[in-house]
């Protein structure tokens, strides 16, 4: 850690000490979370944050823009080579601000946009009530089939002849399962809608050969520069040429001012190590232990939403499994240094803060470098937490702290940062 951070703040300094100690002696398992490189974290503290950069590289709005011009447009390139893609902005904040790019530039206030519910495993910016895009559009979700809780697209066909959507959004923060980009863009060919594929979650299997790409099918694409794709904090959007020009007026002055040229600067390192040959097997070691997780957990008798994974995430169902809500199994596994997340799962009965599950995912101790045998064990681990009785709670979550923070040592993680 940084003197000069402990001089100034020592209060601050305290925090991302402990953060730092939080993240190495703990096992990660939130989907959405992952560790970036140190490069990474290198050029987000650099002193590009010290730039205005309104506009774009060579339109520039402020002098003095010779070099964040060149981190930009190297972002830019490295992003289209990722997925060939026609046309790339690397500005948005995040995958909500991306989203509102979208919104803004393939609809008006008011047109009908279909949108994966929620409580199915959807995204807040794909039409929740309480969100910008429930507030300012005409929001039809579709959702899973009840029995095989996956996408229905049947169904999801049936919505879209009744409704005549102007926008279909896919993609979702909670769905196990590979998701038909052709065949979506398809049913939207013949209601006449545009479509906009939000892959936040499942970029870098896209990048890897993974998963199906929604580029050639989808007038637009979304994402976060996180999560699987192992960059930055921030979003990115991939579009048609079409809509290349207008899309990019949304961005800026649309909806953002200045870039964040640190960010971007990081996103453009994020993107030359997803074009490394080491990116494919990572990703592939994401999926297998996802895999493994999912397996072991309905081996000690939990039931997995829709059965199992196609990709870095599951869901289980802890309710109905054991009879404790995802909230209680979240605080539960923290108390034991496990993080995961109270989700709910299709057609859930609980309130959205209760849950009747959790979701977990493999990218962040796969990037530590835990592999199959280790996600086996960390599987028993989570139901050796879950399944004990109140009165032994306590000294189950001590017994397997002790067993988290062994395996944690075995892979250690930004060591310079929190001894």
């Amino acid at each position: 850690m940084n003197d000069e951070l402990k001089r100034v703040d020592p209060q601050i300094y305290d925090a991302m000490k402990a953060e730092a100690l939080r993240q190495h002696a703990g096992l990660e398992l939130i989907a959405s979370e992952n560790f970036v490189s140190e490069a990474v974290l290198e050029a987000m503290g650099s002193v590009m944050t010290n730039k205005y950069a309104e506009g774009y590289p060579a339109k520039r709005y402020y002098g003095g823009c010779t070099h964040v011009d060149s981190a930009e447009s190297l972002a830019i390139e490295r992003l289209k080579q990722l997925f060939g893609c026609e046309h790339a902005n690397v500005q948005p904040h995040s995958g909500t601000t991306a989203n509102i790019a979208v919104y803004m530039t393939a609809c008006e206030p008011g047109d009908t946009v279909m949108g994966m519910d929620l409580s199915h495993g959807g995204h807040l910016s794909h039409g929740h009530p309480l969100n910008f895009s429930g507030i300012t559009y005409n929001i039809v979700p579709y959702g899973v089939n009840k029995e095989t809780e996956q996408i229905d697209y049947d169904e999801m066909l049936r919505i879209a002849r009744e409704c005549k959507p102007k926008l279909i959004m896919v993609g979702a923060s909670a769905y196990p399962r590979i998701i038909d980009f052709e065949r979506i863009a398809k049913l939207a060919a013949e209601v006449d809608a545009l479509v906009c594929a939000d892959i936040a979650h499942i970029a870098g299997l896209v990048v890897a050969g993974l998963h199906p790409s929604p580029i050639p099918h989808c007038d637009f694409v979304s994402s976060t520069t996180h999560k699987t794709l192992r960059g930055p904090r921030g979003g990115i959007i991939m579009c048609k040429e079409k809509w290349a020009e207008k899309l990019d007026k949304i961005v800026f002055p649309g909806n953002q001012g200045g870039p964040l040229m640190h960010i971007i600067a990081a996103k453009a390192v994020g993107f030359k190590e997803a074009l490394s040959d080491g990116f494919k097997a990572y990703q592939k070691q994401v999926i297998a232990n996802a895999a493994v997780l999912a397996d072991t957990i309905a081996k000690r008798g939990y039931r997995i939403v829709s059965g199992g994974t196609d990709n870095h995430l599951l869901l289980v169902d802890t309710l109905n499994s054991r009879g404790i809500t995802g909230k209680g199994s979240e605080a539960r596994l923290e108390g034991a240094g496990i993080t995961v997340n109270k989700n709910t799962i299709p057609f859930d009965t609980k309130k959205p803060w209760v849950c009747s599950g959790i979701r977990l995912g493999s990218p962040a101790c796969t990037t530590r470098g835990m592999k199959d045998a280790e996600f086996e064990q960390i599987g028993n681990l989570i139901c050796d937490v879950l399944d004990v009785e109140k009165a032994e709670r306590e000294a189950a979550q001590e017994k397997v702290r002790k067993q988290v923070l062994e395996l944690c040592s075995k892979f250690p993680l930004y060591e310079n940062r929190w001894k």
